[in-house]
């Protein structure tokens, strides 16, 4: 659902492609690429800001220069760091510009192709571009390798004496802080080119395997075949035999392709294990905390809060969509259902974007602009086409281009909700991208910040303008639907990630095994108004989350949580939240979260942090029943 600028030990960003998906998944039926519809014209993104074509000159001419400007990079300062930061303070610092320039060019390269792919990842020749070009620019990184590596085995007295030297060196000097942290974890320099080389019949592959699996699935309900985003879509259906015939639909393929995404799992889980090992993490969760630059004890502390709110939120809010659907029991296919009350509104591509863009004008007229300018020169991909990935995310290429946003647009009000979160991460970048490629890198916890606030602000307009209370109710439910997804969903995800990572360094999982897992977390998570039949024991297998980006997705209950408190900050602001929010986004990555959110009088290290963030979505929920015992 989100995307940033991704954190590597090694290399770079570029061997990833940020498609992260929401837990809650969308659509409605298929639409034609940019098909004139009951939507209006919906746009597909013009990729040629990057490369005209895939057998364009520009590309392949790059791809060359990446090449040979990394191997005479390697052949000019390998073994040299520690004699420069000694000598020439200046040669270091002109060194990591040059190695970022280098980075850059990759990273152009591989967000075309990754792009190109997610447009139709079943086309056989789309396909073979991408795995041919991340083979290729793999191989072309793999002489940086040695620069990161050795430039954490400069002496620290040293590093620190060159940076005071050098002005490059101390504009660079977050990204140096960061590099130092990987340092414990690092290996000797050939072991990490044998993991860098690997990763593209290892990881990488299974990743594909899974995107091109889920792409090709059909999901035939009514005697119609679908793919994942129409089908998944039925679940919000009004008729609840429609939901139940595509939760069995959805259940009976799953269950189908179970063999194969067991063994992805399993493969992965391994893989991770054994990278963890070697580096000498603890936890099977440790990298990506580091990867997000945040304490284990945040993470803790954040799951903890939101495993306590549990009942007070989740268990609360379905006992009483129960009662409005007249159930005793919810089955899962009852858990996105519309209320009974009111017919969920259907909101066209030109309406979507007025309502967007007119909440973050109404906020700031400079985030109304940026976001404005996705719309206008073709920086999005809405329509839902046939082998198209699934999902949403915002992508932000290279600094010196500009982000992508993809969507697959079918008007439902989550559709606009989604608008505005990917929107955010969008403005987020544009604003991130003055910190050049090293330094607007985001963690994924951050990341999420902008997003979610977009989604608040958007949100917030649209409930003041509703008057009757019937329309606000479905409002206030929908958003806390909204966030016990973002919340309670993802939390519980993580914990469904740790039994699997925990369990699978015992042995292989069966999928029987899986399933329990799964079925264990949404009974805790969702409360005892849920009835789980074996159609869902395979749901667990859809979140490309697992598959991905391991454990990342707490990072979606932290933003959610953090925006909730900055919100109430910004409430009761007198003047000066806006130009303090955009200067934590413009921050990129070069401070680390306690002080980007010193201005705003937020630490997460407090342990009432959590519970003022879990706050506001419990007195929604009281609003709720206000509304409701008033109605």
């Amino acid at each position: 659902m989100g995307g940033s600028y991704g954190r590597r030990m090694n290399s770079g960003f570029f061997n990833t492609i940020f498609s992260n998906e929401c837990s809650c998944v969308r659509g409605a039926e298929t639409v034609g690429a940019g098909a004139a519809t009951a939507l209006g014209d919906l746009p597909e993104w013009r990729l040629e800001d990057l490369y005209p074509a895939m057998d364009s000159p520009a590309f392949a001419e790059d791809m060359m220069r990446a090449k040979a400007d990394a191997e005479a990079f390697q052949k000019t300062y390998a073994g040299q760091l520690e004699r420069l930061a000694r000598e020439a303070p200046a040669q270091l610092g002109a060194a990591i510009a040059e190695y970022e320039a280098i980075e850059e060019r990759m990273g152009r390269i591989m967000s075309f192709a990754g792009l190109v792919y997610t447009g139709e990842t079943t086309n056989p020749e789309k396909a073979k571009f991408y795995g041919d070009a991340q083979e290729r620019i793999t191989a072309a990184s793999t002489p940086l390798l040695f620069f990161t590596l050795e430039f954490n085995r400069i002496g620290d007295d040293v590093l620190k004496a060159a940076i005071e030297a050098d002005e490059t060196l101390a504009r660079y000097r977050p990204w140096i802080e960061d590099l130092r942290k990987d340092k414990p974890y690092q290996l000797e320099d050939r072991i990490e080119e044998l993991f860098h080389e690997k990763a593209v019949s290892g990881r990488n592959a299974w990743n594909r395997l899974f995107d091109e699996t889920m792409a090709s699935l059909r999901f035939t309900i009514d005697g119609e075949p679908l793919t994942a985003e129409p089908a998944f879509n039925l679940l919000q259906h009004a008729d609840r035999t429609k939901r139940e015939a595509a939760a069995k639909e959805i259940g009976s393929v799953l269950a189908d392709h179970s063999r194969i995404f067991t063994l992805i799992t399993n493969t992965l889980a391994k893989d991770k294990e054994i990278s963890d090992r070697w580096r000498g993490f603890e936890d099977v969760a440790h990298s990506r905390h580091l990867a997000n630059r945040i304490e284990p004890e945040v993470v803790d502390a954040l799951v903890s809060a939101v495993e306590d709110s549990f009942p007070a939120i989740s268990h609360r809010y379905y006992a009483m969509k129960a009662k409005w659907l007249g159930l005793e029991k919810l089955e899962h296919w009852d858990r996105n259902a519309p209320l009974p009350t009111v017919d969920e509104a259907v909101y066209d591509w030109g309406s979507a974007r007025q309502i967007v863009l007119d909440a973050y004008r109404g906020f700031a007229p400079e985030m109304a602009e940026i976001a404005g300018r996705f719309f206008d020169r073709g920086w999005i991909d809405a329509p839902v086409r046939p082998g198209k990935s699934p999902g949403a995310f915002a992508h932000p290429t290279v600094p010196s281009v500009h982000p992508y946003v993809m969507l697959n647009y079918l008007g439902k009000p989550r559709d606009v909700m989604t608008l505005a979160h990917e929107l955010g991460h969008g403005v987020h970048q544009v604003l991130a991208a003055d910190q050049g490629l090293l330094m607007a890198q985001t963690p994924l916890t951050l990341a999420e910040t902008a997003s979610v606030f977009g989604e608040m602000l958007t949100f917030r307009a649209l409930l003041a303008r509703a008057e009757d209370p019937a329309e606000r109710k479905v409002m206030l439910a929908r958003k806390i639907e909204d966030m016990i997804n973002t919340v309670v969903r993802q939390i519980a995800f993580y914990l469904f990630e740790r039994k699997v990572h925990t369990a699978r360094a015992s042995g292989e999982i069966t999928s029987e095994q899986l399933g329990e897992m799964w079925l264990d977390v949404q009974h805790a998570s969702l409360g005892p108004v849920f009835a789980f039949d074996d159609s869902y024991r395979h749901y667990w297998s859809y979140i490309p989350h697992f598959v991905h980006s391991p454990f990342y997705v707490y990072a979606y209950a932290f933003g959610d949580c953090l925006v909730n408190s900055l919100y109430s900050v910004y409430q009761n602001s007198d003047s000066g939240f806006q130009q303090r929010y955009f200067d934590m986004l413009k921050a990129g990555g070069t401070k680390h979260h306690s002080e980007l959110l010193k201005p705003f009088r937020l630490d997460a290290n407090d342990p009432g942090f959590w519970d003022k963030g879990l706050s506001m979505i419990t007195g929604l929920i009281d609003e709720l029943e206000a509304l409701e015992a008033a109605g």
